[in-house]
């Protein structure tokens, strides 16, 4: 079993910066392909950026340029720099944890980022 906790979150204004963290319970996540996710009220939930175990990256084209993922395996935590925030980037982000063999996905329990015009 893996424990995700996600920090970070809060109000900023449009044009600010946040960091969210998440750190993980076990080393599985040395093995783990992560991801952040985001859901905006009344919208489905979003890949925003991905990482995996070998520490390649990918983003969202709408956050491409201002979002930046890493992980620090010797604190078994993920990061996610948030640069130049819009009010469309307000949503509840999620950390996930996954692999396909052996097959596991693992989530957190959300940490909230308002962005206030």
């Amino acid at each position: 079993q893996l424990q995700l906790v996600e920090s970070g979150g809060g109000l900023v204004q449009a044009g600010g910066s946040l960091r969210l963290s998440c750190a993980a319970s076990t080393s599985i996540f040395l093995i783990s392909n992560m991801g952040w996710y985001r859901q905006a009220p009344g919208k489905q939930r979003e890949l925003v950026a991905a990482i995996t175990s070998g520490g390649s990256t990918a983003y969202a084209d709408s956050v491409k340029g201002r979002f930046t993922i890493s992980r620090d395996n010797t604190k078994n935590t993920m990061y996610l720099q948030m640069n130049s925030l819009k009010p469309e980037d307000t949503a509840v982000y999620y950390c996930n944890a996954q692999r396909t063999f052996p097959r596991y996905d693992y989530w957190g329990q959300g940490t909230q980022v308002t962005v206030s015009s």
